[in-house]
């Protein structure tokens, strides 16, 4: 302690993590939902915040954009502060109709062309699954609080503007519902290390329609999401 990329001390880290990309809405996820409420990280302006959430100790840490990022940022809380289980809490677009603006996916298995896995352990599989008893219950916690879930895959892109519409249409044959760019790094980070792990994705775009969330709505319009994030973590 600290590693590389994280000046926190060890216990300034809770044993569960709730990962969203944006360092923004890592803010606003802190100064909303929880209480004495300390910044534990600012390193490369990854600003990270533990406090208590209904007396419960949490730490919102972003991960940043893509796998290369997700993969230092929960491998080092993995591995070096000892984190059990991080949820991420992140955007998605859609590839299907009936999966709109502000759903709420949650993630089975992240599909990917990455070679993340492959450097990491020699990993040779292109998905890889979340944990499932998180999953459910992340599930249970959603029916007890009136939130609208829906479940699936996931394609796990390292190209944003990706031209590749072939690869793209291959992918589909593993039922994905959409596109994000962390999941593979963070599934793989848990498998390899023994640790848990989940993904919550709320819509901010789509393929079908092209209708899209703004910047400001992506990071201060998914309360839902965190909600169930911050409840689902009560029983852990």
């Amino acid at each position: 302690m600290p590693t590389v990329h994280i000046e926190s001390s060890k216990e300034d880290i809770a044993s569960i993590v709730i990962m969203p990309g944006d360092p923004k809405r890592a803010e606003y996820i802190a100064k909303k939902y929880l209480k004495s409420t300390k910044i534990v990280n600012l390193v490369r302006k990854m600003t990270a915040y533990t406090g208590t959430y209904k007396n419960k100790k949490i730490t919102i840490f972003p991960s940043g954009m893509g796998n290369p990022s997700m993969g230092i940022y929960s491998y080092e809380l993995f591995n070096d502060y000892q984190v059990n289980t991080i949820i991420r809490v992140g955007s998605m677009g859609s590839y299907l109709a009936n999966l709109k603006l502000n759903d709420i996916l949650l993630v089975d298995n992240s599909i990917s062309n990455s070679t993340y896995a492959k450097v990491l352990d020699n990993y040779d599989k292109m998905y890889v699954q979340s944990s499932s008893d998180i999953n459910n219950i992340i599930i249970k916690t959603a029916t007890e609080n009136n939130i609208a879930l829906k479940k699936g895959n996931i394609f796990c892109s390292d190209v944003f503007y990706s031209q590749n519409n072939d690869f793209v249409n291959k992918i589909k044959n593993y039922q994905v519902c959409g596109e994000e760019m962390e999941t593979f790094a963070l599934f793989n980070n848990a498998r390899h290390l023994n640790k848990k792990c989940a993904c919550l994705l709320t819509v901010s775009d789509s393929f079908i329609d092209k209708t899209k969330l703004t910047s400001k709505q992506r990071e201060q319009s998914f309360d839902k999401m965190i909600i169930l994030a911050l409840e689902t973590s009560l029983k852990l």
